[in-house]
């Protein structure tokens, strides 16, 4: 099963592109490690993933929820 499915995820703030067509796909029971120079994106990314901010473009999905059309489930 897939634990993390990101596909084409998206952010951007004023212009700015934070999180870049980003595309992962993380099993369940994998261990994955997410690296990169500051200002890389990663905790806008994660916060994505936890719905605290939403995508500008793509989708992803947190234990089969779609982050954006089921944030109670994904958070749940």
């Amino acid at each position: 099963m897939t634990a993390i499915e990101i596909n084409g995820l998206t952010k951007v703030f004023d212009g700015l592109v934070a999180v870049d067509h980003v595309n992962i796909n993380i099993a369940e029971g994998e261990l994955f490690g997410l690296l990169g120079p500051n200002g890389a994106g990663k905790t806008t990314l994660i916060k994505m993933l936890a719905t605290l901010l939403v995508p500008t473009s793509g989708s992803a999905k947190v234990s089969g929820y779609d982050v954006t059309k089921d944030p109670d489930k994904v958070r749940r």
